[in-house]
This record gives structure tokens, C-alpha cells and sequence, in this order.
């Protein structure tokens, strides 16, 4: 399976696990911008960039690479994402159809790769552990960006 392929499924899952929750969803048009797809929770619009997780043999982690891939003809150029290219990465196990979920600027602080740590077996839990299935951090970005958006709203009103 390719990586396009890949992708595609990552972002139908994010798109499915949305719909379930009630959210509203947005696919951008064409490839141009940095994220996937925007979704409205409770009236606030998030831009999700999706990212699809491989099994890594030799560490027996899976991992994401957090950089942005164009081709273009026969060069891929990766370059890093940028703090105000999304708000949240989606990082997809297909194999355990988990999310990681986090916000771009945990996102962006990796190197290159996250490796994502499925193991059991283990001393202490990796720092990317506290954002496996953490839908709600979108609930509560949500909720600050609608409070933020009523405080300047009643500002302007005076």
C-alpha cells in the first residue's frame, strides 16, 4: 500500500470518528494548504492536518513523521511545519484504529519523528503517550477559542 493510499485512509477514519461525535466536517479543495481537513466543534472551526503512522520493525514503535512532503516531479523536499500552518495533528495507527491527538505546537517540538510507543512492557510512558485518544484537548481548545471570541464580541460592544 502506498503512502497516499495511507493517508487517505487516515483522514477517512478522522472523518468518520468526527461525524460520530456530531462534528461538523470541511475538506478543503485541492492539496495546497497545510492541513487536511477543518472540523467545527461546538461552533469552532479547527484545522486538523491527518497523519498516518507506520510499524517501525527495529524499534517495535510505530512512527509519524512530522514534516510536510511535496513532490514535485521526481524531488521530495520535506520542510517543517510551521506553528500557524494548523491547530491540531491527527497522527493515525491504522493497525489499532487509535489517534494520537496533538496540538501543533507539541507537534512541531519533535525532531523529525514520533514514535508513538505501543508496548506495554515499559519503564515509564514517552512523553507522546498523554495525547493517545486525546479527543478532548479539542473539546477544550474549542470551548477557549468561543470564550475568547464572546470576550472580544462584548469588548467591541462598548
Amino acid at each position: 500500500m502506498d503512502t497516499k493510499l495511507r493517508g487517505d485512509i487516515a483522514e477517512q477514519a478522522a472523518v468518520l470518528y468526527a461525524l460520530k461525535q456530531g462534528w461538523g466536517v470541511l475538506k478543503p479543495v485541492g492539496d495546497r494548504l497545510p492541513y487536511d481537513l477543518a472540523l467545527d466543534v461546538s461552533g469552532t472551526l479547527l484545522r486538523i492536518q491527518v497523519k498516518s503512522a507506520w510499524f517501525d520493525e527495529p524499534s517495535g514503535n510505530y512512527v509519524v513523521d512530522n514534516r510536510r512532503t511535496k513532490t514535485n516531479r521526481r524531488v521530495m523536499l520535506r520542510d517543517p511545519y510551521q506553528l500557524t500552518d494548523f491547530d491540531f495533528a491527527l497522527a493515525y495507527v491504522e493497525n489499532l484504529d487509535l489517534f494520537y491527538i496533538f496540538p501543533v505546537e507539541v507537534f512541531i517540538s519533535y525532531g523529525s519523528e514520533i514514535h508513538l510507543v505501543e508496548a506495554e512492557k515499559r519503564q515509564r510512558k514517552p512523553r507522546s503517550s498523554e495525547y493517545r485518544n486525546a479527543w478532548n484537548l479539542l473539546l477544550e481548545f474549542s470551548m477557549v477559542r468561543f470564550q475568547a471570541a464572546i470576550g472580544l464580541q462584548s469588548v467591541s460592544e462598548v
